[in-house]
């Protein structure tokens, strides 16, 4: 845990306060309104801070499984990678602007409220697919292993069937508004990361 914390302190500190404002949540429901996305307050101006701390609980320890599985596969080496700053950035902007959205959407409506840390961990995962396109993991019960943009494209239809079928206050729509906001942030602050990607799909399709 030392040498994660040396090498990767922002995204091990975001793991591991994840997990215990998420647990703590669990066993105190009050934190739960305290930290929920409300989208018709925010949209008045109320509890803006709201759209960082419905990040940081989560619906159920399923919600919170998936969530840290694919932040664990992913954060560590993309910290690495870019840097503590620039890494900060794609995820605490990821987790932001992909609610605002959500908060236009349901501006009007009161009673709707979300959580987790979708949207940004979306940004993580697609900011290093830019990287990483063709890096694998295993995923149980698959017996072969997933390149991490395949990863990323089946992440993103589970979100979008979520979205349309679900009836929990996890926001799926931040999925997709997260991973598009890892991509631009990801462009914005890494000069020449769309020919790298090009290069590292041509260098294994290319012939």
């Amino acid at each position: 845990m030392i040498e994660y914390l040396q090498n990767t302190p922002v995204a091990s500190l975001i793991f591991i306060f994840t997990i215990v404002t998420s647990i703590y949540a669990f066993n105190d429901t009050s934190l739960f309104g305290k930290f929920m996305l409300h989208p018709y307050s925010v949209y008045r101006k109320h509890n803006v801070y709201t759209l960082v701390t419905s990040g940081l609980i989560h619906a159920n320890w399923m919600h919170l499984a998936f969530n840290l599985f694919t932040f664990y596969a992913f954060a560590f080496r993309l910290e690495q990678q870019v840097g503590s700053l620039t890494f900060a950035a794609i995820y605490f902007v990821g987790l932001i602007l992909s609610d605002i959205p959500t908060v236009i959407k349901q501006k009007n409506n009161y009673h709707y409220h979300s959580l987790g840390a979708s949207g940004a961990v979306s940004a993580v995962l697609f900011s290093y697919i830019l990287f990483f396109p063709l890096s694998t993991l295993m995923i149980f019960p698959l017996p072969i292993p997933l390149w991490a943009a395949l990863f990323g494209v089946l992440y993103l239809v589970y979100s979008y069937y979520m979205s349309t079928n679900s009836r929990d206050n996890i926001n799926h729509d931040a999925h997709l508004f997260g991973a598009i906001t890892g991509i631009i942030v990801t462009i914005l602050l890494v000069p020449g990361i769309i020919p790298h990607f090009f290069a590292e799909l041509t260098a294994r399709f290319g012939g």
